[in-house]
């Protein structure tokens, strides 16, 4: 059969797939599984015959879609919060992995760009950070602790306004996403040259591994998250600027649910690096130097585990009961 007479053929039933994949038309779970088998059978099918066509695209697409719905229904997933965290986050990173990806990339490179301008300008770390900043870091390492910053404050005042602050700046990184990305893209920019350049000024001033040890303790955790934000910012920006075989509109609603949902996922990691920067950061200097270490490699382990590795662990168990991944 000639691919076009093979969507002619199909085209109203795949129409009633993305009603019921938009909302627009309910189905019950038993609906939804068989509208399921008959798009995994059009999908094999075009896979055979149109192994490069869009055809191909658009039927894993809606495929991984109403399967998302079906699965959400099963009886074993009785608590929607682990089932949140447990397997609908993990495959939403799965499926927008290229976006995480991209903001990574960015993230280094501009992180680069900062350490690069420090290193041949000695006044661009006045000019990110202020000479106030500046100024008060400098005293701090002639007394002897370059991050005595973070010992300002009670700990439970330092963790409510690092916590609410951080929360803020990344709901930026994600909003800003609807200017089809670019203001994501700026507010990455801005914020790892910031940090290249401030970890620069450190090893200047020969306390770069005294500065690792406090910044990193809720660093790991914090600027991770970070970047996972302005990854939903791009998943954002890219549903409208990308609709593929969709309405703009119908890949807006789709873009901006899903990336909300991974945004949403980031939240837990900041509460905690809020705390970790409240509470344990002021102790650094003070404490053992293994113990910096371990809380260091822990929360990073922790957070890269959960965005970089769990989702292909999610994604292949899923794929073992036929589900089409993108």
């Amino acid at each position: 059969m000639r691919e076009v007479a093979f969507i002619k053929q199909n085209k109203e039933k795949w129409l009633e797939f993305e009603q019921a994949i938009f909302g627009k038309a309910k189905k019950n779970p038993d609906e939804l599984a068989s509208l399921y088998i008959h798009l995994v059978n059009d999908l094999s099918y075009a896979q055979t015959y149109y192994p490069k066509s869009k055809t191909v695209v658009y039927l894993n697409h809606l495929a991984s879609r109403v399967y998302q719905k079906i699965y959400k229904t099963k009886r074993e997933e009785t608590n929607r919060v682990i089932h949140f965290f447990k397997t609908e986050v993990p495959l939403l990173v799965y499926e927008y992995r290229r976006y995480v990806l991209y903001a990574f990339l960015l993230f280094f490179l501009c992180t680069g760009i900062g350490v690069i301008s420090a290193h041949n300008d000695a006044t661009f770390v006045r000019l990110i950070m202020g000479d106030g900043y500046v100024n008060m870091t400098l005293e701090n390492i002639e007394k002897g602790n370059p991050v005595a910053v973070y010992k300002s404050g009670s700990g439970w005042g330092s963790f409510i306004g690092i916590t609410l602050n951080n929360l803020i700046v990344g709901a930026k990184f994600y909003v800003y996403g609807i200017f089809i990305g670019i203001g994501t893209f700026l507010a990455l920019l801005q914020n790892s040259i910031m940090l290249g350049s401030f970890q620069y000024f450190f090893y200047h001033e020969n306390v770069f591994w005294e500065s690792v040890r406090g910044i990193w303790i809720h660093g790991a955790m914090e600027i991770f998250a970070m970047v996972i934000e302005a990854g939903c910012g791009f998943i954002l920006g890219a549903s409208i600027l990308f609709p593929k075989t969709f309405s703009r509109m119908n890949s807006f609603k789709t873009g901006f649910k899903d990336s909300l949902k991974i945004f949403l996922s980031t939240m837990p990691f900041t509460v905690a690096a809020g705390f970790l920067e409240g509470f344990i950061t002021r102790y650094s200097i003070d404490m053992p130097r293994a113990l910096n270490i371990i809380i260091i490699l822990g929360t990073l382990s922790l957070i890269t585990y959960y965005f970089l590795v769990y989702p292909y662990i999610v994604n292949r168990k899923t794929s073992k009961n036929h589900v089409p991944t993108l």
